[in-house]
């Protein structure tokens, strides 16, 4: 047992340290204590800790080992984007306001309340017929949804801010723009769950999700006092107010373009794997999410890309998931019955019409089938017009080197659990070759 002697000559030294990554902590205390004295000494400025307990309110946890290399650009980009969205508002919803008849006596409030709520059924509806029929695409072209969203978003804002020069025709265009507008929330919300799990390192997606949230409330505070000013200053001044409102639709276009050029996906979709694959048939080598983001399409228009790579189309020659119904009955005997005997271990079939490759994909097909018969008919796209023995040669590759591009995918980063695309028709199929006759 110690004496009370030996106790009193021992000190104990306490560090405290701030930060929610263990790679990413900060010393802000250094407690040093006795039975005699205890010294308390402080790391680093008051300001310091100030700063970085604010910046938690914005910023994940773990911040930046625990987000993606490009959700700080992304980010900036994001915010500058919806900054000049929330000053063009102010500027929209005031000529808005002046065509209903806000401030005007003839104006009933029963008449103003009517066209509002039409203006809101006409956008619920949109966006309805939008998730329809393209709410299954959103996963695979997250960039190119992006934008489009945005632009939609800028149309909307347009037909509200041109509303006033057509008092006859006031409903018809208020209600274009809520459709506009109820395509961009569609659109929007379901690319940004995409985004956001892309960019969650740590299965942290809800919480980037609130720090985004946080970040945006910011943007909105300063966007709404920005453009409350500008209104205010170019009321009254019809030129002043449309050179504003395309100055700032210009920026915003560019800054979404920016912000969807950062981003390096590391998902498999159409596009993404045809460019790899044709990389890897040429080189032997297999492109990085960022080597592949430079080459692939942000716009609408593919011949309106700015990319300084040329086109890439070969995903284009492939159909998956094609409907065995929309084949006549020569080609069920020239195209599919031929090309049956070469898929009977797989849960595809490739069938080559004029120069397009249909995939039919088995009803009972996994993931792993849908990937692999993608890739194996972009083999075939490839080769199409070079080989006459198509269906052999590119079983060949699918044999000796599939297996080898999927691993080199995965030790570069990508996601090969499955192929981005939706798939709406299946087939079952039994194979059976006829046994000849003998005389």
């Amino acid at each position: 047992m110690e004496t009370s002697s030996s106790v009193s000559n021992k000190t104990i030294t306490l560090e405290e340290w701030n930060g929610s990554s263990p790679t990413k902590l900060s010393k802000t205390f250094t407690i040093k204590a006795s039975s005699s004295s205890v010294l308390i000494t402080r790391s680093g400025a008051r300001f310091t800790h100030v700063w970085r307990r604010l910046l938690q309110a914005f910023v994940p946890e773990g911040f930046p080992s625990s987000v993606t290399a490009d959700y700080v650009p992304f980010q900036i980009w994001d915010l500058l984007q919806g900054l000049s969205t929330y000053i063009r508002t102010m500027l929209s919803t005031q000529a808005l306001l002046s065509a209903i008849g806000v401030g005007e006596k003839s104006a009933t409030v029963i008449g103003a309340t009517f066209q509002w709520f039409l203006r809101d059924l006409t956008g619920m509806l949109g966006g309805i017929l939008f998730t329809f029929y393209q709410g299954s695409n959103l996963d695979s072209n997250a960039k190119m949804w992006r934008l489009v969203a945005d632009l939609m978003n800028d149309l909307g804002m347009l037909m509200d801010l041109i509303s006033p020069l057509f008092p006859s025709a006031f409903v018809f265009v208020v209600c274009l723009g809520s459709i506009s507008r109820s395509f961009t929330g569609v659109a929007s919300g379901a690319t940004r769950a995409a985004l956001t799990q892309h960019f969650a390192l740590q299965d942290n997606a809800a919480d980037i999700s609130a720090k985004e949230g946080s970040q945006e409330t910011v943007a909105t505070m300063i966007g709404m006092a920005l453009g409350m000013l500008v209104a205010r200053l170019t009321i009254g001044h019809p030129l002043a107010i449309w050179f504003s409102f395309l100055s700032l639709t210009v920026f915003h276009m560019y800054a979404n373009y920016r912000a969807v050029r950062c981003l390096a996906l590391n998902s498999l979709n159409p596009e993404r794997s045809s460019i790899l694959l044709q990389h890897f048939m040429e080189t032997g080598q297999v492109l990085s999410p960022k080597q592949v983001s430079s080459q692939e399409h942000v716009l609408p228009i593919q011949f309106i890309s700015w990319s300084s790579k040329k086109a890439n189309c070969l995903h284009k020659k492939v159909c998956l998931g094609m409907r065995i119904s929309s084949f006549d009955n020569m080609e069920i005997k020239e195209h599919l019955l031929c090309a049956a005997p070469y898929y009977t271990k797989a849960k595809y079939l490739l069938v080559e019409r004029k120069g397009i490759i249909d995939v039919i994909v088995h009803k009972d097909s996994n993931a792993a089938d849908v990937l692999k018969s993608f890739f194996h008919a972009l083999v075939l796209a490839k080769n199409v017009h070079k080989s006459k023995s198509l269906h052999s040669e590119g079983q060949k590759w699918i044999d000796y080197q599939y297996e080898v591009f999927i691993q080199k995918l995965k030790s570069l980063g990508w996601k090969t659990e499955r192929l981005l695309s939706p798939i709406i028709w299946r087939a079952y199929w039994s194979y059976e070759p006829l046994e000849e006759k003998n005389d």
